[in-house]
């Protein structure tokens, strides 16, 4: 028998109810969420999507967090300030009722750094959280913290529904939000001096400052084989744009754990990435040839070399990452949250 979840909590002949600290579904959402959510859903749980009259007043078992730093980031004073009450509240009320708190470790650190009165929320927050979910082996969480393994899941299923795109040779994409981090902008270096004959680069997604939105656009000028969407981009575009590539190339500075990868290998592109302990495992696992590696920072001879190995035979085999084992092995993080 399942016990019970915290002092406010139902009978527990009642279905498990989780919410997640995401809102629901739009063209921006990440499909990873989205196909987590499913997931539980078959697996038996209950799934509410994230709204603050949800989390202050709402009935719920668990809250799984994801990404806590995005809830408290508004443009302006005053929505910073209420979005910081709202979430302390939030805090103040599952640690009253007990309720459980399971995050998932996404990244090492929030990719941008917050004031100091969000890193004590986050702080209470990470005191408060019961289970630790880190995507690889080598995540690590707070001393002393419940740490479970359940892989990133991939988006093979989510973009089946979709056409593909023939691939062109030499065709290079680099795709996702394009922030600091990502080095885009060594990537538009490195490029300028690519030799292999037909090669192209094309950027496809958002950047998050001025600057790299005029660093790409400076580039797409001066390179004629260089091209550029700098705007969100739906997912039957993406799924177009990023089939039609013969590699794709993700040099990030920190790489951890990569929606991105997981994508860009869902849809049977190769990837060419930096040399981390963490892409050498990514590489074991899904076979040879798919996860090409790079030591050090990317470099024009690392892409033009890249560009010369020929498309694996079979397809990567991503059946750890498969959604509906990966739900129960939620559920069960859940279940054990409450305990």
């Amino acid at each position: 028998m399942r016990p019970r979840f915290g002092k406010d909590r139902q009978s527990t002949d009642d279905a498990l109810r989780v919410l997640l600290s995401v809102r629901g579904p739009s063209k921006t959402t990440n499909p990873y969420v989205v196909q987590l959510a499913d997931s539980v859903r078959e697996s038996g749980a209950e799934v509410q999507y994230f709204s603050w009259r949800t989390a202050l007043l709402g009935h719920y078992d668990v809250l799984h967090v994801h990404w806590p730093e995005v809830m408290m980031r508004r443009d302006g004073v005053l929505a910073r300030a209420a979005a910081r009450v709202r979430f302390a509240m939030m805090m103040a009320r599952v640690q009253f009722t007990d309720t459980p708190i399971v995050r998932t470790a996404h990244n090492v650190r929030a990719h941008e750094t917050g004031a100091r009165t969000e890193a004590a929320l986050l702080r209470w927050c990470d005191r408060r959280t019961r289970t630790w979910i880190v995507l690889n082996e080598l995540s690590t969480v707070p001393p002393g913290a419940r740490r479970i393994l359940i892989p990133h899941g991939d988006y093979t299923d989510w973009f089946s529904r979709y056409p593909k795109s023939e691939p062109v040779a030499g065709q290079l994409i680099s795709f996702g939000l394009i922030r600091p981090y990502k080095g885009t902008e060594l990537l538009l270096e490195s490029f300028a001096n690519v030799t292999t004959a037909g090669a192209s680069l094309r950027i496809v997604g958002k950047p998050s400052t001025d600057e790299l939105r005029s660093v790409v656009e400076s580039a797409t000028r001066a390179d004629g084989r260089i091209s550029a969407v700098l705007d969100y981009v739906e997912d039957s575009a993406l799924a177009l744009e990023i089939t039609a590539a013969q590699l794709v190339v993700l040099p990030y500075q920190d790489m951890h754990n990569s929606g991105a990868l997981l994508l860009a290998l869902s849809l049977e592109r190769p990837v060419l990435v930096p040399d981390t302990a963490i892409t050498r495992r990514l590489s074991d696992e899904v076979g040879p040839g798919w996860v090409r590696l790079y030591p050090g920072a990317l470099t024009t001879e690392s892409i033009d070399a890249a560009l010369t190995v020929p498309a694996p035979a079979e397809s990567p085999d991503l059946s750890a990452r498969e959604w509906p084992k990966l739900g129960l092995a939620h559920v069960d993080a859940y279940r054990d949250a409450g305990r």
